[in-house]
């Protein structure tokens, strides 16, 4: 089946689409792009959940035209014959401590935009199941890329799959590109290339160990984050600290490379993949291999590293398409594996 994903990352670098050709055990990607976020659209996520009630469910409306009108010309741009669309859709909320998860993006105005079917709000059920809904890559790491020991994702936020004792766990890790963008912007830039930036500064203990010390990281999986711990709980540590920005980058990705360190040499991890804007990140990926020296650390070809979320999510339409499992308990800690996504739209064709 050939379906179109579409991801939006707690980044906000913009949204990646990838059309995939897909089948359990199998895939091909058949196109891709990302389409940067205008900078009004930066500016109106990155600070949505302070907005008013109106001006929320105006957004959800509003993005999924902007979704729509995006895949639109893509496909006019990639000629292809795609069945289904996948839609992540852009997090907002998410807290399943009380039950709720919230991805913007309409999946009804994507449908009426491009006239193709299109599965979205795949969290909520999990969510609704008592499990935290995320993360919902490690089904397609254990299908798709199962040869590695764990998979890395560093997007936004950094997440860790891996297989234990017969069933695939999986976890947020710690804040990534969600902190490292945001420390960028004080530099003028969108986001510290190859870490450069994080290169000239000094790594600050104090700040470290108070980084460190954040409940979260005591916390046993399951376990998610957001945005609303990055603002209340990790960023108010940077403020405070009255460091330079090219100090607080050093320390910010030295504190990133020794989580996941942690859970690497923990697990004595000797092969990792990883993938996400944060594999570009030379200092980063230097730390991270200093800091576990016994992993063998495979960041591959740049089409799965900018791709591979908006590909598994590809393979996410397609298991809630044809019916399967696309959620796992195991990961997200919910009552059972569930069949999660809302569909929008007719079903292809071939499944009516």
């Amino acid at each position: 089946m050939i379906i179109l994903g579409l991801m939006s990352g707690t980044s906000l670098d913009g949204v990646d689409m990838a059309v995939c050709d897909i089948a359990v055990g199998r895939y091909s990607i058949l196109a891709a792009e990302t389409v940067p976020y205008p900078a009004e659209w930066r500016q109106r996520l990155s600070t949505l959940e302070t907005a008013t009630a109106l001006e929320y469910a105006r957004a959800h409306v509003d993005l999924g035209h902007w979704f729509g009108r995006t895949v639109k010309a893509f496909l006019e741009r990639h000629p292809l014959d795609v069945e289904a669309i996948a839609s992540h859709g852009h997090t907002i909320f998410h807290q399943p401590a009380v039950g709720l998860t919230t991805q913007i993006g309409d999946g009804d105005t994507i449908a009426a935009e491009t006239g193709l079917p299109v599965v979205s709000n795949f969290r909520t059920l999990d969510v609704a199941l008592g499990g935290q809904g995320a993360p919902l890559v490690p089904i397609g790491d254990e299908m798709l890329f199962g040869q590695y020991d764990a998979c890395l994702n560093l997007g936004g936020i950094a997440n860790i799959s891996y297989r234990s004792e017969g069933r695939r766990l999986a976890y947020d890790i710690c804040p990534c590109n969600m902190a490292l963008n945001e420390l960028a912007a004080r530099l003028g830039l969108d986001y510290d290339p190859c870490g450069e930036n994080a290169r000239r500064g000094n790594v600050d203990k104090t700040l470290g160990n108070l980084l460190d010390g954040l409940d979260y990281y005591r916390a046993n999986p399951p376990k998610s984050l957001g945005k609303e711990w990055f603002i209340d709980s990790f960023l108010p540590l940077l403020e405070a600290s009255h460091l330079p920005t090219l100090d607080l980058l050093a320390t910010v990705t030295r504190h990133i490379a020794g989580q996941i360190a942690g859970v690497l040499n923990g697990r004595r991890c000797s092969t990792l993949l990883v993938t996400g804007g944060g594999a570009f990140n030379t200092y980063l990926i230097e730390q991270l291999a200093m800091l576990a020296p016994e992993t063998t650390i495979t960041v591959p070809d740049a089409l799965i590293v900018n791709y591979k979320e908006a590909l598994i999510f590809a393979l996410l339409g397609y298991l809630r398409l044809t019916g399967q499992v696309n959620t796992l308990a195991s990961v997200t800690g919910a009552r059972c594996d569930s069949v999660g996504g809302t569909l929008s739209g007719l079903l292809p064709r071939h499944l009516q």
